[in-house]
């Protein structure tokens, strides 16, 4: 294992420190527990934007702290779902009085410990909403998952509706906005290489030179079928229908109601992408991709797209959720009519996205 790190039990505290340094004209790092929160945070009649997840994706969560995105991020330890301590201690951190919305990526542990800050914040007296992403078509279930994973759709859902809470939104406007993001979100990825968490100090699984795992998840989990290695547009051309081609998803979850102090039952409808419909598209490294070969895959999947009827009118394409160093790309196509665009169009100012 070669990495840039010192002791491995203080490689997310580091790196915390590190973003400190860099970046003091938009975020403040609190420690023990650890959460990072925009540099004027809290914002005073504005609805507060909080998610959290394991380290080793950046530069998502906190990279993505400040104006126009999230007020607050919780890192848990390496691809380790953050405490709810962590959680509570951040929303108080960012309450500007009008709420604090949790973005959360459908992942077991991240669920359980954001729904217990949720309740723990709101028997402080701050109102709270959470909202599920999970765009992941590949699998329904996984190794850490019930249900679809959350993956690109929540740089974008965070993004969009950081946007909107700069413009005013209310915490139910916000909550609306981001679950629309996330059921007109759709996303795939795939491995050409496993990763290393620095506490195991061995690759997460094995790949065989000539293959590649189609529907990895950014934690390693096992995709849809692991193939022989193909060329970028053949894998291009597999991913992008794999999303265009995915059908109507529903499934049932949990949000939080402010006026019972409760969770209720939700059930979501996701209709399918079809000709005629407009979307921004999101093409990322894993880590160890460059940026060169994710131009690759987008040519093919702006020629797919439009061979579906499908026009993409933005884009965004770069490393924004990694999996530490593993080669290998993920995209997402999100569905976009008016407000998504006007909030995408927001002015943004954060270390990982300006």
């Amino acid at each position: 294992m070669k990495k840039l790190i010192n002791a491995v039990e203080d490689v997310v505290k580091e790196q915390l420190e590190g973003m400190a340094v860099a970046h003091p004209d938009m975020l403040k790092v609190h420690y023990d527990p650890n959460f990072v929160v925009r540099a004027d945070a809290p914002v005073k009649g504005k609805v507060a934007l909080v998610s959290g997840g394991g380290s080793g994706h950046e530069p998502m969560h906190g990279g993505f702290v400040g104006l126009g995105m999230l007020d607050g991020a919780c890192p848990g330890e390496v691809f380790t779902s953050p405490t709810p301590d962590q959680m509570y201690e951040c929303a108080k951190a960012v309450d500007g009085g009008a709420g604090v919305l949790f973005l959360v990526k459908n992942y077991t542990g991240d669920v359980m410990n954001f729904e217990m800050a949720a309740e723990m914040a709101a028997a402080e007296g701050i109102e709270v909403q959470s909202i599920l992403i999970d765009d992941d078509v590949a699998v329904k279930d996984s190794t850490w998952t019930a249900g679809r994973r959350g993956v690109g759709t929540t740089v974008l859902a965070e993004k969009i509706v950081g946007g909107a809470a700069e413009a005013g939104y209310n915490l139910e406007q916000c909550a609306d906005l981001c679950r629309k993001v996330n059921q007109y979100g759709r996303s795939i990825g795939i491995a050409l290489t496993s990763c290393i968490v620095p506490a195991a100090g061995n690759p997460t699984f094995d790949l065989g030179e000539d293959e590649l795992e189609f529907g990895i998840g950014i934690h390693g989990e096992p995709g849809r079928e692991r193939l022989k290695m193909m060329t970028a547009d053949e894998i291009g051309e597999m991913m992008t229908k794999a999303v265009l081609d995915d059908q109507a998803y529903t499934r049932t979850v949990r949000e939080w109601n402010n006026d019972s102090g409760a969770w209720v039952d939700v059930e979501l409808t996701d209709n399918p992408l079809q000709s005629g419909d407009q979307v921004i598209a999101f093409v990322n490294s894993m880590g160890g991709t460059p940026v060169a070969e994710l131009y690759a895959i987008y040519r093919k999947m702006a020629e797919v797209c439009a061979a579906y009827g499908v026009t993409i009118v933005r884009n965004l394409i770069g490393p924004y959720i990694t999996s530490l160093e593993m080669q290998g790309c993920s995209i997402t196509l999100l569905k976009a009519d008016d407000e998504i665009l006007k909030f995408w169009d927001a002015p943004v100012n954060t270390p990982g996205l300006r």
